[in-house]
C-alpha cells in the first residue's frame, strides 16, 4: 500500500486576493463600524457581513485602490440593513453589569469617550461625511460619489460638522476652549 503524504491545500489566486485584502482593511472596518454603532459585538457582526458580501461580489473589485471605500460602502448599507430589518428585542441590564461592561472598551474613558459622544450629537448629514473621512480616510470626491452628492457640498458639511464639533467640545470643557484651532 502505497502512503499519501500531507495534503496540500490550493489557494487559487481569487481567495488570495481577498486575504490580502482582509489583512489589509479590515481594522478599518471595525472602527468605522463601531463608530457607526458604539457596540463591540455588533461591530464585530457587520465586519463579517461586509466581508461575505465583498467575497461574494468580488468580481466587481475591478481596481485594488478601490478597495477601501468599496468594503466601506458595503459596510454602511449592511449598517443601513440593521435599521430596515425588524427590532430587536431589548433586555434590562444591571447596573452593576453595564458599569462592569463600560470598562472593557478603551473608548469609553477619556478624550477618546468625550469625541466619540460629541460626534454622536452631530447631526447625522454631518457626522456621516466626518466619518468616511477621518476613519475612511476618504477624499472629498469619493465621500461625494459615496454619498451622491457634489464635492463642494461634501466641503461644507466637513467644515461645519468641524465647527459644531468643536462648539459642542467647548461647551463640554470650557477651559481647554484656547487649545482648539
Amino acid at each position: 500500500m502505497k502512503r499519501l503524504g500531507p495534503v496540500s491545500l490550493v489557494v487559487n489566486p481569487r481567495q488570495r486576493q481577498f486575504e490580502a485584502l482582509t489583512r489589509a482593511h479590515a481594522g478599518d472596518l471595525y472602527r468605522y463600524a463601531y463608530w457607526l454603532c458604539g457596540q463591540d459585538a455588533l461591530a464585530q457582526d457587520l465586519v463579517q457581513e461586509t466581508l461575505l458580501r465583498a467575497w461574494k461580489s468580488l468580481d466587481a473589485l475591478r481596481e485594488a485602490e478601490s478597495a477601501k471605500p468599496w468594503l466601506l460602502t458595503i459596510l454602511r448599507r449592511e449598517h443601513a440593513r440593521l435599521h430596515e430589518r425588524k427590532p430587536l428585542d431589548t433586555v434590562e441590564l444591571d447596573d452593576n453589569l453595564a458599569e462592569d461592561a463600560a470598562w472593557a472598551s478603551p473608548e469609553r474613558h477619556g478624550d477618546a469617550a468625550e469625541l466619540r459622544e460629541a460626534m454622536s450629537k452631530l447631526p447625522h448629514k454631518y457626522r456621516e461625511p466626518l466619518l468616511l473621512q477621518v476613519l475612511g480616510g476618504m477624499s472629498c470626491e469619493e465621500i461625494a460619489a459615496e454619498l451622491d452628492q457634489q464635492p463642494g457640498a461634501v466641503m461644507t458639511q466637513l467644515f461645519r460638522a468641524r465647527q459644531k464639533l468643536k462648539s459642542i467640545l467647548q461647551g463640554r470643557r470650557p477651559e481647554v476652549q484656547h487649545g482648539l484651532p
